[in-house]
């Protein structure tokens, strides 16, 4: 069993928005991808790792972040966390203690 940890409620001062990908008929036989909100939820961002790339016409950056949040059911790989004009993808989720408390989410940034 993991040691229960001490986590502060009130770090988690950054407000996000849970999306969830949905797709929508284009016309053509297609779809068209659009996120849509899920719930609001209070949460701790930190930074982990920066990497610079080019692509195409100019230089991408990707930043990775710690995300906590109060544990939730309706939180899963594949949504996204957004405040503001940043977004951040959500690619793994894991319980921090194993007590069903909070979630820490590995998201990824990418700007450029």
């Amino acid at each position: 069993m993991m040691a229960l940890l001490d986590i502060d409620a009130g770090r988690l001062t950054a407000r996000l928005v849970l999306e969830e990908a949905q797709a929508a008929e284009d016309g053509q036989g297609g779809a068209e991808i659009t996120f849509v909100e899920v719930a609001r939820v209070w949460a701790l961002i930190e930074p982990k790792t920066f990497a610079e790339e080019m692509k195409g016409p100019g230089l991408v950056s990707e930043v990775t972040h710690h995300v906590t949040l109060r544990a939730r059911a309706d939180v899963r790989p594949g949504q996204r966390l957004r405040k503001g004009a940043r977004v951040f993808a959500i690619l793994a989720l894991r319980d921090l203690d194993e007590t069903g408390r909070f979630a820490l989410a590995l998201c990824r940034e990418v700007t450029g």
